[in-house]
């Protein structure tokens, strides 16, 4: 095993399944989102999820070319990864359910760079790509 490379494989369908809680486009429309303490586990299910594959995206994406086009974006992902995780709820950005939902899009856009690099799919994608720094 080469340094630094993870120990235990990435649940990437459980990732997925924990952003589709928050970013599901087939939920039904009346569905209340969760709040309180359900918010809180689901907001600590997506962190913990996103600083074990940021290491991971990382690595993969430091193994290409340094010009490379998936390498630059897999790492400007990994970037908007760390803000996400250092950023705080704020009540004009949604507060706490908001930062949860940017924290849901930016781990799905991390899976996606996963399976990407490694040549995987998990066959759940919720969405489409995305990683841009986009208003939400």
């Amino acid at each position: 095993m080469e340094r630094g490379e993870a120990t235990e494989p990435l649940d990437l369908v459980l990732m997925r399944r924990t952003v589709a809680i928050l970013l599901d486009p087939d939920a039904v429309a009346e569905a209340l989102p969760p709040a309180g303490a359900e918010l809180n586990a689901v907001t600590g299910l997506l962190r913990g999820q996103l600083q074990l594959l940021v290491p991971e995206v990382e690595r993969l994406a430091g193994r290409l070319p340094g010009e490379s086009v998936p390498r630059y974006c897999a790492l400007a992902c990994v970037g908007e990864a760390r803000d996400r995780l250092r950023a705080r709820p704020a009540p004009r950005h949604g507060g706490p359910l908001g930062r949860a939902r940017r924290l849901a899009r930016t781990l799905n856009a991390l899976c996606d760079h996963y399976e990407a690099l490694t040549g995987s799919r998990t066959g759940s994608r919720t969405g489409s790509r995305t990683g841009s720094r986009t208003g939400s």
